[in-house]
């Protein structure tokens, strides 16, 4: 598709993928809008890729509802609404996660896709059209040792992707998923995984989804890796 001048907007958009999704979406002349929990690395964002930004906790469905009601005040419409933010936790066997940590993945990775999802939706269906674009993980597709609170959380936003596309179907709305293997992502903060080093850039990743965006028919799920 033609990016120019689509509304788009991105959650977890003040740093990471969803920073560099925003500033090669704004090269495209797209109308972007960031959202994130941080007002000083909204800001930030702002200045380095000159998208709108919008306060949001996506574990809040109020406020991702918010964030919705900003973008159509803003602009009018939204065409594509990328859910992006993610949380993980250091590596660990599943007898020392704590509670607390995991029901905060899924809230952020599953409930934040979800909200997300439904506050699109509601506008896309009455606008007759428009994508929804699920950013989910490999560790989606396959269990892994030590990650399985995030590898959870992926697992339940692509099986609640994969039904949402079916049931968007007739009203003319495309819902994607993309799964990124390791990349160089912010997400894991001072506690890197092994091999890290030698993980994809954030760039690569970015250009691969747009790559797939601007396609006249976007496959509907694509795997990022090297």
């Amino acid at each position: 598709m033609n990016l120019k001048n689509k509304v788009i907007v991105i959650t977890g958009g003040s740093k990471g993928l969803g920073k560099e999704l925003a500033r090669f979406l704004v090269l495209e002349k797209a109308k972007v809008i960031i959202s994130a929990r941080s007002k000083n690395e909204l800001l930030k964002a702002s200045q380095e890729t000159g998208a709108l930004t919008c306060l949001c906790d996506v574990s809040k469905e109020n406020e991702v509802n918010k964030l919705a009601a900003f973008a159509l005040k803003k602009f009018g419409k939204i065409d594509i609404w990328i859910n992006n933010a993610g949380i993980t936790i250091p590596h660990m066997d599943v007898e020392d996660i704590n509670p607390k940590s995991a029901h905060e993945v899924m809230e952020i990775n599953f409930f934040g896709t979800f909200y997300g999802s439904r506050a699109a939706l509601k506008i896309m269906k009455k606008q007759k059209g428009g994508t929804i674009l699920n950013i989910v993980s490999m560790s989606s597709l396959i269990g892994r040792a030590q990650s399985s609170v995030y590898a959870a959380s992926k697992w339940a936003a692509r099986g609640f992707t994969e039904s949402l596309r079916i049931a968007l179907e007739p009203y003319n709305i495309s819902v994607l998923m993309v799964h990124p293997g390791g990349f160089k992502t912010t997400i894991f903060g001072k506690f890197k995984p092994a091999g890290y080093k030698t993980w994809m850039e954030i760039d690569y990743v970015a250009k691969k989804i747009i790559q797939n965006l601007k396609k006249k028919s976007p496959k509907k799920e694509i795997i990022v890796n090297k």
